[in-house]
C-alpha cells in the first residue's frame, strides 16, 4: 500500500489550505489558519520554505488531507 506523497513546499500548502476555504492570520514567525466551519481548531504553519517531514505530516493529517 502506498502513502500518498507530503507537499513539502510552504506555498504550496498554504495556498491549498486558503482555496479550502482556511482564514490566515499573520503572526510573527508563523501563520495559524483557522477553518470557517470549526471553531478552536487551528493550524500553526512556519514560514520556512520547506517544512520538515514531521510537521508537513501534522499539517497533512490536522487539515484532513491523509
Amino acid at each position: 500500500m502506498n502513502k500518498p506523497a507530503l507537499e513539502l513546499s510552504r506555498g504550496k500548502v498554504a495556498a491549498r489550505l486558503l482555496r479550502e476555504g482556511w482564514v490566515v492570520r499573520h503572526g510573527g514567525a508563523h501563520d495559524v489558519f483557522t477553518p470557517p466551519d470549526r471553531p478552536g481548531h487551528i493550524i500553526t504553519l512556519p514560514r520556512h520554505r520547506t517544512p520538515s517531514p514531521g510537521v508537513a505530516r501534522n499539517t497533512a493529517t490536522a487539515a484532513g488531507w491523509i
